[in-house]
């Protein structure tokens, strides 16, 4: 059971010390990484599923439940409580969206035959062009790749710490993704450049130069815009699908209200 992770401070770009004393971090936390290109984020999100013990470029420590965490927890998969999915989604690996969840699912014991389909759905939902359990991995799109990870982690891996390196480049409705994990009660980062999910997570760390600079948390006026944004996000969503089915746009976008 993972209660918490704790993140202790290590290096920026120029070898100096990050000014944070810990950030921990509570399971059903939603927690975003932001900051400009290079400043960091991909580097923290990698020292957290690395479960990090000062033997990463920036020397951070990562605990687990106030704890070192074993190697078993941090060297063997199918102990790892933490998934990353990341901006590279090549498979290797010839098979069938089916044969790829099924090994996945033999390697974690779950012998449900049921939870196939059900990832395969669940993926659908976040993706407007769908899977199916025949198709090839291979020649699945970036966000229907995307889409398939997400659900696997959430159905077949019921990992309790989710890590996303910036899905809202993938096209996937990213909104159904935020609110299914949130529902699920599981530790969720995300890496964004997307003012939306930066906006709904309850937490947001700030980068600068390799280095954690501040530390935010939501408030009610961050609250109300990210419900504005969501509604023009939205209306975004359902004009980019209907570009995509070939359709012509014959109403204009709502004002946003930031108040």
């Amino acid at each position: 059971m993972i209660f918490d992770i704790t993140i202790l401070p290590g290096f920026d770009k120029n070898g100096c010390k990050e000014q944070y004393t810990y950030i921990k971090l509570k399971a059903g936390d939603t927690v975003s990484i932001v900051g400009p290109t290079g400043s960091g984020k991909t580097a923290l999100i990698s020292d957290i599923e690395l479960l990090a013990q000062g033997d990463t470029s920036t020397k951070r420590r990562i605990f687990v439940n106030g704890e070192v965490p074993s190697d078993e927890i941090r060297f063997n998969p199918a102990m790892k409580p933490i998934v990353m999915i990341t901006q590279n989604t090549k498979c290797f690996a010839d098979l069938t969206t089916e044969e790829f969840l099924q090994i996945h699912a033999r390697a974690r014991k779950i012998y449900d035959k049921q939870v196939i389909q059900k990832t395969i759905d669940l993926a659908n939902n976040f993706t407007g062009e769908k899977i199916k359990k025949d198709t090839r991995v291979t020649v699945l799109s970036g966000g229907q790749t995307r889409s398939l990870l997400i659900a696997d982690a959430i159905m077949v891996g019921a990992s309790p710490i989710i890590l996303l390196d910036e899905i809202e480049n993938a096209g996937i409705f990213k909104q159904e993704v935020v609110n299914l994990i949130h529902k699920a009660g599981k530790m969720v980062v995300f890496v964004t450049h997307d003012p939306v999910i930066a906006l709904l997570t309850k937490t947001r760390i700030i980068m600068e130069n390799g280095a954690v600079k501040k530390v935010l948390y939501q408030n009610e006026p961050e609250i109300r815009a990210a419900q504005s944004l969501l509604e023009l996000d939205k209306k975004i969503g359902t004009i980019r699908e209907e570009l995509r089915a070939g359709k012509s746009i014959t109403f204009d976008l709502p004002a946003v209200n930031y108040a």
